[in-house]
């Protein structure tokens, strides 16, 4: 009974917001906007019920984690066609292997921002323990006890470049976002324009309370775009018209086109808070913003942490799922927290690991969710779809506590970001520390964005000179660095790395050279890599390199 109410009550929201979309003409009507309100309250009320009880079935799940990982294993299983009797069995079955799951995420089921979903998915999201449906009904959870007014519908700016299904950041609740039914990321081919465009329908939207991306990396290039072309944004708020200067297709403009309306006051608002700077802009644009949601665990931090400092300073960060190789891992339950932690949810992958450092010539024994120590690092092997089996998909993660049984992660480095070219291994995370110690050295500079390149990447174009790292960066405060400053870079990273040392001095290594890119060589960069990614830090493709190396002024 309980399930045919709560069934009548998405079935009469979806209608109400089906009825909603049409249109008459550029602007919608009031009786359009009560249908909207309307589909949205009783959409709302019956998922309502469906985040409550996906929590509890969470807390349950916690409670028990060899059982709620033994359900997940044999779920796996049985999508695949394969049968083990106990996840000893499957690992005694199944040996470890390299690589990477779908790193598009194409197992999982996509709403798109401003998809209305079908009423199916909605009733699957009730009951339902795999991430892609179990994942959305937590957030939404969350989000209505910290940030009430984060459900407030048309409230959502969803920042997303063409190619990223973002399972991870989908909402079964359309009425959420500003954006527009079938205007995702997609649709726009260009990165570049597709943010633009995103950013000028949440420029229309003065009473915005969330602005959400799944990487932090797209909103700092968002805003980034704001920085560089308000004045246009501005003009094309004015005009209810596109610039003729944006590429698009034809039909994709003439769309577009027909969803905005001029807008002379808000155009006129973004120009007086514009030319004022921006520190702090984004809260000065929508003065009600309750929350940045994205994704900034790992490389995505530096952009987190640039936003916090200047555009959306003020303004509570929340991110709130923790994906790994296209796979849905784990959920933050403690938005009001400045770390990042997730909780690994037992029944949304079979999780095993291996202690960081383990060599492959080494017995590997892994160790279960259950089974792993606080304040340890771990290599994570994931069972996450059927028919991929335990995968070393290459992150290492920190145990920082408990939640009930479940380990409560903190994501450290990716294993393919290890500088090394003569076996010294430098990690991801320890570079970017030392990095920022040598950027602290010189006066007035700040670190806006970097990457790196081992020099046999070059190929003959390296010359005679012992194998080197090259690193690339961006810098705000600074227009070129002297020979002095550019080694202070090299002799930090033999300060910190004895074996590094070791090797510059025999002259096994060659000194590292370091160059300066233009101002938005990086959100470029991001444009030709394709299918968005937290964002790398070692270049493996002599193409984006070649790139790179275009971009370089000093």
């Amino acid at each position: 009974m309980l399930l045919l109410l709560l069934a009548a009550l998405l079935g009469a929201g979806l209608l109400l917001l089906l009825w909603a979309r049409w249109r008459p003409g550029r602007a919608a009507g009031r009786s359009q906007c009560w249908r909207l309100l309307l589909g949205h309250s009783l959409m709302l009320g019956g998922l309502g019920w469906a985040t409550s009880r996906q929590r509890r079935r969470l807390e349950n799940q916690t409670k028990d984690v060899r059982q709620s990982q033994e359900r997940c294993l044999l779920r796996l299983l049985k999508e695949a066609g394969d049968a083990e009797p106990d996840s000893n069995t499957f690992r005694e079955h199944h040996p470890l292997k390299p690589g990477r799951l779908d790193k598009d995420g194409s197992h999982q089921p996509i709403l798109h921002p401003g998809s209305l979903p079908s009423p199916w998915t909605l009733l699957q999201s009730c009951w339902a323990l795999d991430a892609p449906l179990q994942g959305p009904m937590l957030y939404l959870d969350i989000l209505s006890k910290v940030y009430p007014g984060a459900l407030t519908p048309q409230a959502t700016a969803v920042f997303c470049a063409p190619g990223c299904p973002c399972p991870a950041t989908a909402c079964p609740l359309p009425t959420l976002y500003c954006m527009p039914a079938g205007l995702g990321g997609d649709v726009v081919p260009s990165r570049s324009s597709a943010l633009y465009v995103q950013l000028l329908f949440a420029l229309q939207e003065q009473a915005l309370r969330v602005l959400k991306a799944g990487l932090a990396s797209e909103l700092h290039d968002a805003l980034a775009i704001l920085h560089a072309n308000w004045e246009g944004l501005a003009e094309d708020l004015a005009s209810g018209w596109l610039s003729p200067q944006l590429k698009l297709p034809e039909g994709t403009r003439y769309q577009l086109d027909s969803l905005l309306s001029p807008n002379p006051v808000r155009a006129a608002e973004l120009r007086a808070e514009c030319s004022r700077g921006f520190d702090g802009i984004a809260q000065r644009l929508w003065p009600e913003l309750q929350a940045v949601v994205v994704g900034e665990s790992g490389s995505e931090q530096l952009y987190g942490d640039t936003l916090r400092e200047q555009d959306c300073k003020g303004i509570p960060f929340y991110s709130p799922f923790y994906v790994a190789a296209g796979a849905l891992l784990g959920v933050n339950l403690w938005p009001e927290e400045s770390d990042c932690r997730y909780l690994l949810c037992p029944g949304w992958a079979f999780c095993e690991f291996l202690p960081a450092g383990t060599h492959s010539e080494e017995p590997l024994e892994t160790v279960l969710l259950g089974d792993v120590w606080e304040g340890q690092e771990y290599e994570l092997v994931l069972s996450a779809h059927p028919g991929q089996y335990r995968c070393r998909v290459g992150e290492v993660v920190k145990v920082t506590g408990f939640y009930h049984q479940c380990p409560v992660v903190e994501p450290v480095r990716r294993l393919s970001q290890t500088l090394s070219v003569r076996g010294e291994s430098i990690p991801e995370d320890h570079f970017c520390h030392t990095l920022h110690r040598a950027v602290g050295m010189w006066p007035g500079a700040k670190l806006v964005d970097y990457i790196c390149a081992e020099s046999s990447l070059l190929g003959a174009t390296s010359g005679t000179s012992a194998p080197h790292y090259q690193v690339f960066m961006e810098l705000r405060g600074l227009r070129d660095l002297t020979e002095g400053q550019r080694y202070k870079l090299d002799q930090c990273l033999q300060e910190d790395f004895p074996i590094y040392k070791s090797f510059r001095f025999k002259g096994s290594i060659g000194p590292l050279r370091l160059h300066l890119v233009a101002a938005g060589a990086f959100a470029q960069l991001r444009g030709v890599m394709g299918t968005p990614a937290p964002m790398a830090r070692v270049l493996r493709e002599r193409h984006l390199l070649d790139f790179i190396q275009s971009r370089i002024i000093s």
